[in-house]
C-alpha cells in the first residue's frame, strides 16, 4: 500500500501529545465514551472531539482485523481525522489551566475524564499510522480477547452470496410475524403522489419514472418480482420523478441485497436524501440525509445530517443500531416527515424520530437515493415498491370526525389476502378508535384495481376485508360482532387502471361507522 504524504504530518502529532499522554499500549476492547459531562466547556469539548476521533479508528481498526485491507476512501476518513488532531493538540495543553479553582470533586471528575480522552487519543495516533502504513494486525491473544458480535449473525445462511444467478435467495422476511407489529406506528399518507414497482418496465431497461447521472437497470428476482438495481459510485444518485414535496409526507420502499457479507466494506451506505434541487449532488441549498449502513461484520451507526441555507445544519448524528439481520431479509422501509418532525422505521422498529430535523419548511422538494462502497459486480442493492404518498395524518380524528376513512396504506402480497405486516399502524389506529369508544361499529369494504376477472376481483376483495376485521378481532382483541366486512371488487374505482399509479389508488380499503 502506497504511504500517504500525511505520514510526516502523523509523526509531528504524535510527538506533540507525548507530553501530555502517558505511554500506554494500544488498546483492543473499546473505551467507553463518558456519560455526563463536567460543566468545564474546554474540558467536554477536548473529551468529545477526542471520543469522535477514536470512534473512527477504531472502526477501521475492526475493519482490519476482519482481514480486509483499506480502500482509499477508508484512507482518506483517516487522515481526515487525523487532521483534526491538529486543533486539538494546540487546545489540550491550555485545558489543564481550566481546572484552577474548581471544587475538589469537579477538579477529579474533570482530570479522570481528560485522562480517558487522552488513553482514547494515544490509541488513534499509535493505531491511525499503523492502519495508514498497513501495518496493523492483532496477535492471537488480542483476537481472543475482542468482541465476536457479528460472527453469529453474519454466518446465519441468510446471505445469498453463494448464489451466481439474477434469484436470490432468502430466508423468511424476519417480518413475517404480524404480532410483531402489533405496536408499529407509522401511518401512510392517504394521497398518493408516486408509485413504482416498475410493472410497466422492460427487464434490462433503466425505469421510465426515475432518473440518474449513472446507470441502473429493472431485473427480475425469482418469485420476487421486478426490482431496480442501483450501481455503486461517488458522485452517483438515483431521482425517482417526485416533484413538490408537501409539508406532510411518508416514503416507502423494500430493498434487496445480494453478495453482503462479512467483506463489505465499513462504508457501505445505502443514503436517503430530501433535498431543495433535482441535481445529481445532496443539495446546494437546502437537504437531509439519512444514511443505512449494510456492513455486516460489526454493527454500524445509521447517520442522520441536515443543511440548510448553505451554512450547514444542527444535526450530524450516529445512532446506535444493529440492522445486519434485517438488511439481509429484504427490509421494510418507512419515513415519515410532518413539518419539521423526522422519523424513520425498519421494519417493526422505530430507528430516528427527530422533532427538529426539518430546519426549514416548504424547501425540500426532491427525493434522492445514492449508494456507495459496495463491490462492483459482486454486491448488490436493488430496490422496489417505492411509495410516496401526502397526509400521513392521524385517522382516528378523522374517523370519529367524519364517520370514514378510505386508505391505501393497507397492502396485501400481490393476488392475496395475507396483509403485508408494515400495514399495521393504520389497524392499529382503527383498534384505538374502537377501544376508546364500545360504541361504534364498522363496516370494512375492500376494493381491487381491474387486474384478472370481475368475479375473482369481488372474491379477493371480500377475502381482504375480512383479513382485516380478522387483525382487529385476534391482534387487537376487537369484538367481532363491532364489525362487518364487504367488498366491491373493481367496480369503483377512484384512479386510472391503465397506470401503476391509478392501479395503487383503487387498491384500498374502507372503514364506515354503521
Amino acid at each position: 500500500m502506497k504511504i500517504p504524504k500525511s505520514a510526516i504530518s502523523i509523526l509531528s502529532i504524535w510527538m506533540a501529545f507525548v507530553f501530555i499522554i502517558p505511554n500506554l499500549e494500544a488498546q483492543t476492547k473499546q473505551i467507553k465514551r463518558p456519560k455526563s459531562r463536567t460543566g468545564v466547556n474546554s474540558v467536554d469539548t477536548f473529551v468529545s472531539e477526542s471520543f469522535d476521533i477514536y470512534d473512527k479508528v477504531y472502526k477501521y481498526d475492526g475493519y482490519a482485523e476482519s482481514g480486509t485491507p483499506l480502500e482509499d476512501e477508508d484512507i482518506d476518513v483517516l487522515e481526515d481525522a487525523l487532521d483534526d488532531l491538529e486543533g486539538l493538540s494546540d487546545s489540550a495543553p491550555d485545558i489543564l489551566g481550566d481546572l484552577d479553582g474548581l471544587s475538589v470533586l469537579k477538579q477529579g471528575k474533570a482530570t479522570l475524564q481528560m485522562n480517558k480522552a487522552k488513553k482514547a487519543l494515544k490509541y488513534s495516533i499509535k493505531t491511525a499510522k499503523k492502519l495508514l502504513l498497513g501495518e496493523r494486525e492483532r496477535d492471537k491473544k488480542e483476537e481472543n480477547e475482542s468482541d465476536d458480535t457479528s460472527s453469529n449473525e453474519t454466518n446465519s445462511g441468510n446471505n445469498p452470496t453463494s448464489s451466481d444467478s439474477s434469484e436470490v435467495k432468502q430466508d423468511s422476511n424476519i417480518s413475517d410475524n404480524l404480532e410483531v407489529y402489533s405496536k408499529y406506528d407509522f401511518v401512510p399518507g392517504d394521497k398518493l403522489l408516486f408509485f413504482d414497482d416498475f410493472a410497466k418496465d422492460f427487464i434490462g431497461d433503466f425505469p421510465s419514472k426515475w432518473n440518474t447521472n449513472a446507470s441502473g437497470e429493472v431485473v427480475k428476482i425469482g418469485d420476487k418480482g421486478k426490482w431496480f438495481e442501483l450501481k455503486t459510485g461517488y458522485g452517483v444518485f438515483y431521482i425517482p420523478d417526485v416533484k413538490d414535496l408537501p409539508e406532510d409526507f411518508t416514503i416507502e420502499f423494500d430493498i434487496l441485497t445480494k453478495g453482503v457479507g462479512q467483506q463489505t466494506s465499513s462504508t457501505a451506505r445505502f443514503n436517503v436524501i430530501l433535498s431543495g434541487d433535482d441535481a445529481f449532488n445532496n443539495g446546494t441549498d437546502h437537504y437531509v440525509s439519512i444514511s443505512i449502513p449494510l456492513g455486516q461484520y460489526s454493527a454500524f451507526s445509521l447517520r442522520a445530517y441536515n443543511y440548510f441555507n448553505r451554512g450547514g445544519g444542527a444535526i450530524n448524528t450516529d445512532i446506535k443500531a444493529d440492522i445486519r439481520k434485517a438488511i439481509l431479509n429484504q427490509p421494510h422501509i418507512a419515513i415519515s416527515v410532518t413539518k419539521k418532525r423526522f422519523r424513520l422505521w425498519i421494519n417493526e422498529t422505530k430507528y430516528i424520530d427527530i422533532p427538529r430535523f426539518i430546519e426549514e419548511l416548504n424547501v425540500l422538494k426532491f427525493l434522492k437515493f445514492h449508494l456507495n462502497n459496495l463491490k462492483d459486480g459482486e454486491e448488490h442493492l436493488y430496490i422496489s415498491n417505492l411509495k410516496v404518498a401526502e397526509g400521513g395524518v392521524d385517522l382516528r380524528r378523522k374517523l370519529l370526525s367524519e364517520g370514514k376513512i378510505s386508505t391505501n396504506g393497507i397492502l396485501f402480497d400481490s393476488g392475496s389476502a395475507n396483509i403485508q405486516p408494515q400495514s399495521l399502524g393504520i389497524i392499529r389506529q382503527i383498534s384505538q378508535v374502537l377501544m376508546q369508544d364500545d360504541s361504534i361499529k364498522l363496516n370494512i369494504i375492500g376494493h381491487t384495481d381491474a387486474d384478472g376477472t370481475e368475479d375473482t376481483n369481488l372474491k379477493l376483495s371480500k377475502a381482504r376485508a375480512a383479513a382485516v376485521k380478522d387483525a382487529l378481532v385476534n391482534i387487537y382483541k376487537i369484538s367481532g360482532e363491532r364489525l362487518e366486512a364487504d367488498g366491491k371488487g373493481e367496480s369503483e374505482p377512484i384512479g386510472d387502471n391503465n397506470t401503476t399509479d391509478g392501479k395503487a389508488q383503487n387498491r384500498r380499503v374502507e372503514f364506515v361507522k354503521i
